[in-house]
């Protein structure tokens, strides 16, 4: 299967000559020029690898690598810039990069960087937290833990749209409409639940509160399973 990359940089010269020089050593690449975009693109698809420019116009780089670290994004992340300074290399990979490649550059260089990253990517990269329908369980590792029925729609529903706040009035919507004794507060009360049972260390994601907007999953999502 061809490896697909994103590339974001707001040069459309550079994301031109990247895409064909990356077609041509056999990728699948994309581009994109806006840093909000591209995080989005991040948290929702699968790429096997990012190509970040450091200066995006009006945006940094660094702060989307640390953006997309943070909301539990966990593939290989190059940095591409025409700043050699160490502190400038320094700050990509403190925000989450895993390499920093200078302009200009060999793309002979810059894919066998990418290749390493790769490797490195598939023998790193954690197994996601598993849910299983039947027995409404969250297993990863070792550890599993048994959710009541309505926990386990709730996790489901935040796992359908990892990473996307979904707001409180939806949630509640979707789960308790027409339960004349449940009002928007009963969906605080099964958010705590999970968050008491799901540890962040042991399964790989934590349900955050994003004020006005809702709730979302951070990090890396669990996938559903068969019993």
């Amino acid at each position: 299967m061809t490896a697909r990359l994103l590339i974001i940089d707001d040069d459309p010269k550079i994301t031109s000559a990247l895409v064909r020089g990356l077609t041509l050593h056999g990728y699948s690449a994309e581009a994109e020029n806006r840093a909000d975009k591209a995080l989005e693109r991040l948290r929702r698809e699968e790429f096997a690898g990012a190509i970040v420019d450091v200066m995006l116009g009006a945006d940094s780089g660094i702060e989307l690598v640390r953006a997309a670290r943070a909301s539990g994004v966990v593939l290989p992340i190059l940095m591409l810039s025409a700043l050699s300074d160490v502190h400038d290399r320094a700050a990509g990979l403190e925000a989450g990069a895993d390499d920093y490649v200078v302009k200009p550059f060999s793309f002979d260089e810059l894919v066998a960087r990418l290749r390493v990253q790769e490797q490195r990517a598939l023998t790193q990269r954690p197994e996601p937290a598993r849910l299983v329908t039947e027995s409404r369980t969250v297993s990863t590792g070792d550890v599993s833990v048994t959710l009541t029925e309505r926990e386990f729609a709730l996790l489901a529903l935040l796992t359908s749209k990892a990473g996307q706040p979904i707001p409180r009035g939806d949630i509640f919507d979707t789960l308790w409409l027409g339960e004349g004794s449940s009002n928007e507060n009963v969906v605080d009360v099964y958010i705590g639940y999970l968050r008491k049972k799901l540890s962040a260390d042991d399964f790989g994601f934590e349900i955050k509160t994003l004020r006005n907007k809702g709730f979302y999953l951070e990090g890396r999502a669990p996938v559903h399973d068969a019993d």
